[in-house]
């Protein structure tokens, strides 16, 4: 049987090859397996090696000082270690934290948890294009916020926000913030240096790196410091304990090495090729665009299709690999709260797919995915719906 074709990147990427290869050379006896906290052998030196060259080349993609990163199982830990470890630390100064209603729900979930704790959360709504107005963070900040947490990239719209504008704020006024990066780095530059910003979640998986892995950009001199969320032996500067995997480690690094090689390249070819299938699926007619922001990720797509529900949809097209939403909830029987943030009416929030085109992604495979939504609309679609849309 043939593979479907792969667009669903936002999910997950492949790991590349070189990635790969790199990690293979962690895992067997005749290769670098030791534990890098084993300082007492040169087995133990050589993986303690390997991840100080794995933090470099992650700290050199998004221009921050190696220093600054801590290594996590992914940017779900991350968020957790960011927005509760921050939130406990600065209790004493103030009990309001500030988001939005269409974040990861790795964020949701954490801000869920402070409210339990005594915390006010605030949750902003966005604006119709899916981004997150400076403005509204502005109107919503207090004397008692402590920390603003706001991601970057949607995970279901692919649109930007303005985080050196949002930053810019907090920094003005001396309030704590985060952004969940998981799908910018590696994507689009992301230059610690010039955003206000003071802690940044990452994952590997997101750019073709291992599941498993990911890191928190913490910037030096920020204070008081993210209480920890895992205990246990205080390895990474006492902010994740746990032993580093070697391997995965590697992994991240050589991807994020690999990324920095590629990004502007990348990205022109991945933008182009999702113009070419958001040309074709608008020819379909009864077709809108969720999250038509100017500043969006190269390649990412969700689309509402009138007249058909997006699970339909997605079972008529066993030969593509797509999803409804975020990978996270896919459980999930509701519409997208991404979706319904943003104001989308619920039929068309059930009516929407996200589309995501990647590294690998070819303008065959493009064509071929085109032709075969034309061809599900076509059968699924109601027939007025049919004959009054399209070219």
């Amino acid at each position: 049987m043939q593979k479907p074709v792969y667009l669903d990147y936002s999910s997950t990427t492949p790991v590349a090859p070189r990635v790969a290869a790199a990690m293979a050379a962690c895992l067997t006896a005749d290769g670098v397996f030791a534990n890098p906290a084993s300082r007492s052998h040169r087995l133990g030196w050589q993986a303690e090696q390997l991840v100080e060259e794995g933090r470099n080349q992650l700290a050199d993609l998004i221009n921050a000082d190696p220093r600054e990163i801590i290594f996590t199982s992914g940017a779900t830990e991350s968020d957790n270690l960011a927005i509760k470890g921050a939130a406990q630390s600065l209790a004493e100064c103030g009990r309001h934290v500030i988001t939005s209603r269409i974040e990861h729900k790795a964020v949701l979930d954490c801000c869920q948890w402070l409210e339990g704790q005594g915390f006010d959360v605030s949750y902003l709504a966005p604006a119709a294009d899916g981004s997150i107005a400076p403005g509204a963070v502005a109107d919503a900040l207090r004397p008692d916020t402590v920390l603003v947490t706001l991601m970057h990239a949607n995970n279901e719209t692919g649109v930007l926000n303005d985080i050196a504008a949002i930053g810019a704020l907090c920094r003005d006024r001396g309030v704590a913030f985060h952004s969940d990066a998981a799908q910018s780095v590696g994507k689009i530059p992301v230059d610690v240096a010039t955003l206000p910003v003071d802690m940044l979640s990452i994952s590997a998986h997101k750019f073709y790196g291992p599941k498993g892995v990911g890191a928190l950009y913490l910037r030096r001199g920020y204070s008081p410091a993210p209480l920890a969320q895992i205990h246990g032996g205080g390895h990474e500067r006492g902010m994740r304990s746990g032993t580093l995997a070697t391997h995965q480690i590697v992994g991240m690094g050589e991807a994020a090495a690999l990324a920095a090689e590629t990004l502007s390249k990348d990205a022109e070819r991945i933008s182009t090729l999702r113009e070419r299938l958001w040309t074709h699926l608008q020819a379909q007619g009864g077709v809108h665009l969720n999250g038509d922001a100017p500043a969006r990720l190269p390649g990412t797509l969700n689309v509402a299709f009138e007249g058909v529900e997006g699970e339909t949809l997605l079972s008529a097209l066993p030969d593509l690999a797509l999803s409804t939403g975020s990978a996270c909830t896919s459980a999930a029987i509701e519409p997208s709260h991404v979706l319904r943030g943003m104001g989308l009416p619920d039929a068309l929030a059930h009516s929407s797919l996200r589309i995501t085109v990647g590294r690998y992604t070819t303008a065959e495979e493009i064509d071929f995915a085109a032709q075969r939504f034309t061809e599900v609309l076509a059968r699924l679609r109601p027939g007025s719906l049919r004959n009054t849309q399209g070219a």
